[in-house]
């Protein structure tokens, strides 16, 4: 069943995924004998409707399609092995959904086996038995579990060497030879024909391509076919092989063809069975495969088809679904091309078009995608810091063509551009614009629009000046003038560094576009000043550049104030004339009385009013805002000189609003950021990567998270942990610009060795205080020119260039002591995904290394591991095993014991070369977001909100449609939808659907987002909270279980949002009847939320409320009538004694005080006649003893140690024979006995 809403494509990849028709790769369809054209919609196809009949008709081959298909069935037959990318990293697009749990059953089988109210589960059952609050993070939640191979359907599948073919049989039809070895070990030549496969006479000494005789001929359109006819075992191994893979969540085994796959910072070691490298001849061949003999395949005018793309019709939803879908896939093409270019430029595989100049000045064209360097290679950032300024002004320059394709106005053009940082360097790479390498005249300008050179010459040009004004008024850029070096003015649109240029192919292109917003003055006035000559800055002015610029989230919020203000302003004007009119009416009130044609004119006019009542109500709260404007001037404090004293005024008052708004960011967005923080309004961050993208939707620049620390330093817990997290954002960023200035002028093979070595002065110091260098002698003298001297760093010098680095660009200054209070786990996976290191998934030792071996012998984190979870792995040169085994075994990779080995025990390190497994690109884009899907989200948003359930499920619905056709479903923008969408249905209670989009966002978050980020883990959790709304507890307590480890390897223990996690878990488990084990989790939330919140707060009252109630379960009444009375007390003092809170923990309170008051009573009886027992002298038999009181041995009783052991009765009280029996119980307990394994296990 298919939708007659979607494409033509859509139905081909359906049929080419379905198990019947698997081997078609080939083919066309048709209806009623006419044939579709497959790039257009069914709904089109004439006649189509309900239960019509579409055939499917094989084509004959063309060579592309012949090598499509070839590679299509070496994929599904799984006889491709692994593909080695030399773009994207180790286990790109990784899932780890199919590990947490098992994604079937339900609570019945929990149900069954709980007989009694105290019944326990093992700890198989119970996904959180074994969890440990504040234990170290666990490296193997990160690492696949190693799966087990699929059957080999086929002994191996190549390019022929007959390959390809002569000219002759090329007339005839011929465009591969393959050759063919299946199980039963026969090797068959193979020949790809127009018509299909067929086994031809060839051998591997001599060439005949024609079919073979019987009775070994064999042909068959589909290769998939023909090798099932030829080799007998070929259809039940492909079956299992079938069988295996449906088993999978196919979300997690689909290729990503729409978004960049994430790529872990921990991967399993290359020796690791599941990355093991296997052979495989094709993969040699796959290049021509994919591209053909001459490789024209993958040239493309990216520009042109990004253009043309966009210049395709919008006038319809059917247009715009088109258009937009296309655009969303050229797009992740070209990022794609661009991205795996810039790797290839960065490690000098490309030659430069211009080799003369020095290294950042070259340029370089590589597969139609033009190359440069963020850098400042030809002195045009000279005055705004160099090479600092230029690195800052690419980055700004991709987020400012981002914004002019949101915007998506009809005729202006901009080119595809990524930036890209990969080993020390930035690299912008951007398609070829037409016309921008042309020599124009002398004296004709390089561009059209805009500064030519700088503010010194600038160019007019009325073309652009429609197009540029849509964008001002889109971005708020005020029409302003500037004037030249000779004093004439020149009006713009834009800033003066934006720049139009009109393309050979006649398109107006916008370029240049880091200064779309202005300065950010306040700061610079603080931290930045000119250079004198070539002496040194002040240290309070010495900021590395001058392209600090407001975000547009704050000119946005600016707009928003003054729009409010104008709208209020607009109010009171309305009052005060409605007050005049008053005034007015009651000083001419009596003469209107008097006069008979006043009384008939105020008839006329109270009917005139009752009918338009309404539309007097209506436009009573509206105001006109076409009269607001509001825009700021981004060349402001950038040199210009105002020539009139007009000019002058109205400049004044530019750089005066321009000041007005960066005051907003510090008096207003910062303050109300913190506050929000620090109350809970906002969900608090996770990792640096959150910190940072909750700050730039507030309008907030990195460069302010110093600010951020400091404002945090005396308050809260919850700002401590705010400052906590800004702080190691600030190291992670500055150890990535200490190490980006080593790497800059290293080759490619000594990165590993360079990023080690400061890895051990940061992280590793106290393992060796000395780290050193592992540098290859004979790799030195190959690359005589690289800087080596990373290697001359020590822990000491590291530090001091981080706190360097941190006060210059961040204002700053870090504590004492900050060398060893960071977390260093979640510091070395921030500084792996800043710098895209990929590294070996193993127990770092982070710290000191112990004396003697383990103890407890226990597996541990951060230099104290006993086991190395992964295969067994020694960790950084040390045995992992027991500290008794560790002197008996020799360290290192080598078995046998060996000087080197023994050198590096002397010397351990806790990072070497070998640790850092892949360094990978980190691209920035200028994708844009699809226009028509976000407009159906919204829309739905509004419909829900306004209680419009139907309507606005149904806008929802169809933007879970438009997402998926235009971005494709492995998409992050599919997952965020997946996401809202899932949440819905959960409020409205249809919990299968809420369940099932909850799994896909899981699935799509962390194949192209990360398996360990943070919309991961909230991902985790409301899919947590949706199986166990759907009966499926166990499986909800895995996803909990999951994300809590994911938690604890990004931020470390006791988030302050946890408690909340803690809470749901605790509840689960209260579910399943685990009255104890839920206790625990009640316990931990309530004892977070006193951190974070304070004991006196609504939020551990609550929480309070809660335990006492799991107290009570757990049969600790005394403890359950304590917590309750906390909670009454404090939602008496903050709520007062009316309010239902209040109410209901008094009523708790009274029934858990009568409760434990009768239970107390009856155990109190229940001892007093044990002792009245116990008092008497027993009459032992042979074969009987006594048996001694809860708390005592059989031989305290019988040897006379027992009180007032003389036969008479005590003359104390119930009440003290109670107190001292409890006092010699605990006495008793210190006495050394045999431990209990299990001290838990005794409780009443």
């Amino acid at each position: 069943m298919v939708s007659t809403q979607g494409q033509v494509q859509d139905l081909r990849s359906a049929i080419v995924e379905q198990p019947g028709t698997i081997q078609y790769t080939c083919f066309h369809l048709e209806h009623h004998g006419q044939r579709i054209n497959d790039f257009t919609e069914l709904s089109e196809v004439t006649d189509l409707a309900a239960g019509s009949e579409i055939r499917l008709i094989e084509d004959p081959y063309t060579e592309r399609e012949a090598r499509m298909h070839l590679v299509r069935v070496r994929e599904i037959i799984g006889a491709a092995g692994n593909r080695v990318d030399a773009f994207n990293g180790v286990d790109a697009g990784l899932s780890l959904h199919e590990n947490v749990a098992p994604w079937t059953g339900s609570d019945a089988g929990f149900a069954a086996k709980q007989k009694t109210a105290n019944s326990k589960l093992s700890a198989t059952e119970n996904p959180l038995s074994d969890f440990s609050f504040d234990g170290p993070p666990l490296i193997q939640t990160l690492v696949p579990r190693n799966q087990e191979p699929l059957p080999k359907t086929i002994k191996g599948l190549c390019v022929s060497p007959w390959n390809p073919p002569p000219p002759a049989f090329r007339q005839r039809g011929h465009f591969l030879y393959l050759q063919l070895t299946t199980n039963e070990g026969e090797q068959f030549q193979i020949t790809s024909h127009v018509s299909g496969f067929f086994v031809n006479r060839s051998s591997n000494s001599k060439f005949d391509p024609l079919p073979k005789a019987s009775p070994k001929n064999a042909m068959a359109h589909s290769l998939l076919t023909l090798i099932q006819n030829i080799s007998p075992s070929f259809g039940d191994t492909f079956k299992a092989v079938v069988e295996a893979n449906n088993q999978r969540e196919p979300l997690a085994t689909f290729q990503l063809t729409s978004a960049i796959p994430s790529n872990p910072w921990l991967v399993s070691a290359s020796s690791s069975s599941s990355t093991a490298h296997q052979s495989d001849l094709t993969r040699t061949q796959e290049t021509y495969l994919l591209s053909g003999v001459e490789n024209t395949e993958t040239l493309r005018d990216w520009n042109e088809e990004i253009q043309s793309t966009r210049e395709l019709p919008r006038e319809t939803v059917q247009d715009r679904v088109f258009r937009e879908r296309l655009l969303a896939k050229i797009f992740a093409e070209f990022n794609d091309a661009a991205a795996r270019g810039a790797a290839l430029v960065a490690r000098g595989e490309v030659a430069p078009l211009n080799p003369t100049e020095s290294k950042d000045a070259q340029i370089f064209v590589y597969n139609g995608i033009f190359y440069s360097f963020g850098a400042d290679g030809v002195g045009t950032f000279t005055s705004e810091g160099g090479d600092e300024a230029a690195r800052i002004a690419v980055g700004k320059d991709v987020a400012g063509v981002r914004s002019v394709n949101q915007l998506d106005i009809p005729g202006l053009a901009t080119p595809g551009t990524i930036i890209v940082d990969y080993l020390g360097r930035r690299l912008v790479a951007q398609s070829i614009v037409p016309g921008i390498f042309k020599q124009r005249e002398p004296d004709e300008p390089q561009v059209d629009y805009g500064g030519v050179e700088g503010k010194d010459v600038v160019a007019d040009n009325d073309a652009f000046v429609s197009t540029f004004s849509q964008v001002s008024k889109a971005l708020r850029v005020k029409r302003h003038s500037v004037w030249d070096k000779e004093g004439k003015e020149h009006v713009l649109e834009g800033s003066v560094e934006t720049k139009g240029l009109l393309g050979t192919d006649g398109r107006k292109y916008i370029l240049d576009l880091y200064r779309l917003t202005p300065l950010d003055i306040s700061w610079l006035d603080a931290y930045w000043t000119d250079s004198v000559g070539h002496g040194q800055k002040p240290l309070d002015r010495n900021y590395p550049h001058r392209m600090s610029v407001l975000r547009p989230e704050l000119i946005d919020a600016y707009w928003r104030v003054k729009m409010s203000e104008f709208v209020k302003a607009e109010l009171d004007k309305r009052k005060d004339e409605k007050k005049d009119e008053t005034a007015l009416e009651n000083v001419e009130q009596p003469g209107q009385n008097s006069s008979g044609e006043n009384e008939i004119a105020q008839k006329d006019s109270t009917l005139n009013t009752e009918e338009n009542g309404n539309e007097t109500r209506k436009d009573r709260g509206r105001v006109d805002i076409s009269e607001f404007s509001f825009s700021l001037n981004p060349d402001v404090f950038c040199g210009q000189v105002p020539q009139s004293l007009e000019e002058k005024e109205e400049w004044s008052n530019d750089e005066r609003e321009v000041r007005a708004v960066a005051a907003h960011l510090h008096q207003k967005i910062i303050p109300e950021f913190i506050h929000d923080l620090k109350e809970g309004e906002v969900g608090f961050p996770m990792d640096g990567q959150s910190l940072s993208r909750l700050m730039h939707k507030r309008g907030i620049n990195i460069r302010y998270v110093g600010k951020l620390a400091s404002l945090s330093k005396d308050g809260s817990p919850r700002l401590q942990a705010l400052k906590g997290l800004a702080e190691q954002e600030i190291i992670a960023r500055a150890f990535k610009h200490v190490a980006n200035r080593y790497l800059k002028n290293l080759p490619t093979l000594m990165a590993t060795s360079c990023l080690a070595h400061l890895l051990n002065c940061l992280l590793g110091y106290e393992t060796n205080i000395s780290p050193k260098a592992r540098l290859d002698e004979d790799l030195q003298d190959l690359y005589k020119d690289a800087d080596y001297s990373f290697a001359n760093a020590t822990p000491q010098s590291l530090q001091t260039d981080v706190e360097a680095q941190t006060q210059l660009r961040y204002r700053y200054t870090l504590e004492d002591s900050w060398f060893s209070s960071v977390r260093p786990a979640q510091l070395l996976r921030e500084i792996a995904l800043k710098l895209g290191l990929q590294m070996v998934a193993k127990d770092y030792r982070l710290s000191p290394a112990p004396d003697s071996g383990n103890v407890d012998g226990g597996p541990q984190i951060n230099g104290n591991a006993t086991h190395s979870p992964i295969d067994g792995q020694l960790v950084n040169g040390t045995s992992s095993n027991g500290g008794k085994k560790k002197k008996k075994r020799n360290g290192g990779d080598s078995p046998p014991a060996s000087t080197s080995t023994s050198t590096i025990l002397e010397h351990p390190l806790t990072f070497v070369p070998d640790d850092i497994v892949n360094i990978v690109p980190i691209v920035k884009d200028s994708s844009s977001k699809s226009v028509l899907a976000e407009e159906a989200l919204e829309a739905g948003r509004i419909s829900m909100m306004q209680n419009q359930k139907e309507l606005g499920q149904e806008l929802l619905l169809e933007s879970l449609s438009l997402h998926e056709q235009i971005y494709g479903i492995l998409h992050p923008e599919v997952a965020r939808v997946y996401h809202q969408l899932a949440m819905l249905y959960y409020n409205l209670n249809e919990k299968d659907a809420a369940v099932e989009l909850a799994h896909k966002a899981v699935v799509i978050s962390e194949r192209t987002i990360g398996i360990d980020s943070d919309e991961t883990i909230l991902s985790y959790l409301n899919l947590s909270l949706f199986e166990h709304a759907n009966n499926n507890t166990a499986v909800a307590l895995a996803c909990q279980r999951h994300a809590l480890e994911l938690w604890k390897i990004i931020y470390g223990p006791n988030h302050p949002d946890c408690m909340t996690t803690y809470n749901n878990a605790a509840v689960m488990l209260q579910h399943l009847k685990l009255f104890h084990e839920s206790r625990v989790w009640f316990e931990k939330s309530h004892a977070v939320s006193e951190q974070m919140c304070g004991k006196d707060s609504i939020s551990t009252a609550s929480l309070a409320f809660q335990l006492a109630q799991a107290l009570a379960l757990d049969q600790d009444h005394k403890g359950a009538v304590n917590r309750m009375r906390e909670a009454y007390s404090i939602f008496h003092h903050k709520l007062g004694a009316d309010d239902r809170n209040t109410k209901e923990a008094d009523s708790w309170l009274d029934q858990l005080t009568v409760n434990a008051v009768s239970i107390a009573k009856h155990a109190k009886d229940v001892q007093a006649q044990r002792i009245r027992r116990a008092l008497f002298t027993p009459r032992v038999t042979l074969r009987t003893q006594p048996q001694a009181p809860v708390g005592r041995s059989s031989a305290e009783g019988l040897n006379g140690h027992a009180p007032q052991s003389n036969g008479s009765l005590d003359n104390r009280s119930i009440d003290e024979l109670m107190k001292y029996i409890e006092s010699s119980g605990d006495a008793t307990r210190k006495t050394p006995t045999k431990k209990r394994k299990n001290p838990r296990s005794r409780r009443a």
